[in-house]
């Protein structure tokens, strides 16, 4: 997954940045992003403080090593129970 150039922290001050007031156009171009990537950050974590959002990327990235993990036990087994066959 691709590393944002923003961290925890920038986003949700761009966030409470315009819960506080100014418009969106001032702070895409304060920030110098996309109006679009601006909306996506406020539905994602629109509503949550700094710990919040700092607990779901590492719930993210667990939850991303534990799929690859299961990928990977999934070949193992596929590639043993190949092998069983073959035997027989």
């Amino acid at each position: 997954m691709k590393k944002s150039r923003f961290s925890e922290a920038e986003i949700f001050k761009i966030i409470k940045a315009n819960e506080n007031g100014l418009k969106v156009t001032e702070i895409t171009r304060q920030y110098g992003v996309s109006s679009a990537t601006f909306y996506h950050w406020r539905s994602k974590y629109g509503g949550m403080d700094l710990a919040m959002i700092k607990k779901m990327k590492e719930l993210e990235d667990e939850n991303r090593r534990l799929k690859k993990m299961y990928a990977e036990a999934c070949m193992d087994r596929e590639i043993l129970q190949e092998v069983i066959e073959k035997k027989l």
